[in-house]
């Protein structure tokens, strides 16, 4: 598995987070299952059990700026976004 950088998690949170607002705003098949694929995607990247500790974890990796993922120390508000994900 390649590392997990400060890039790839926003793009695997952005895709979450479109999916989510597109399943809310038509319930139909395909939405359901790119949202839960999406969602899949985030907790294996995050090693996560579940979207909600994925999503916290993001956002911790994001706002510690693990030096192992290569990620800047700039992340504010990360863990507000994803509170209002999990709503």
């Amino acid at each position: 598995m390649a590392p997990l950088t400060a890039q790839h998690l926003r793009v695997l949170l952005s895709r979450y987070a479109e999916a989510r607002i597109a399943q809310f705003e038509h319930d139909t098949a395909p939405n359901r299952r790119a949202l839960k694929e999406a969602a899949e995607v985030l907790c294996s990247a995050t090693r996560s059990p579940d979207i909600k500790a994925a999503l916290f974890k993001a956002d911790d990796l994001l706002a510690a700026g693990a030096p192992e993922l290569h990620l800047p120390r700039r992340a504010a508000g990360a863990r507000e976004t994803s509170r209002v994900l999990m709503t």
